[in-house]
């Protein structure tokens, strides 16, 4: 079965640092580009950040551009997201899921699947 697990959420002062991770099952970083995304009360999900191992590629909104960091670990079939100088903006429940290939063409949630069950990421100013 097709699975991704997030894990690693949870409370931060703002400024604080925190790591998530996403453990993917039944499929290899390589085969598809994988991203993060996140939810906060009231507000649409949007992309935080996106990676194509196969591209080597890495995508970032604007709002995380040089606070988070992505990357991936091949033999762990694992991404992460170092989350720095956190701010009270970026509560909100993380996700990761899979996109539609290897290639990073899209950030589009809906072009997203096998979403996994979310870590809330509380940041207290």
């Amino acid at each position: 079965d097709v699975q991704l697990q997030a894990s690693g959420g949870g409370s931060v002062q703002s400024g604080g640092s925190l790591r998530l991770s996403c453990v993917a099952s039944g499929f290899t970083l390589d085969e598809y580009a994988i991203g993060w995304f996140r939810q906060a009360p009231g507000k649409e999900r949007e992309a935080v950040s996106a990676i194509s191992t196969s591209e080597d590629n890495l995508w970032y909104a604007d709002s995380v551009k040089d606070r988070f960091t992505m990357s991936s670990d091949i033999a762990k079939n694992t991404v992460y997201l170092q989350m720095s100088s956190v701010k009270p903006d970026d509560t909100a429940v993380y996700y990761c899921a899979k996109g539609p290939g290897a290639r990073l063409i899209t950030t589009y949630p809906a072009e997203f699947d096998s979403w996994g069950q979310g870590t809330q990421v509380t940041v207290s100013s």
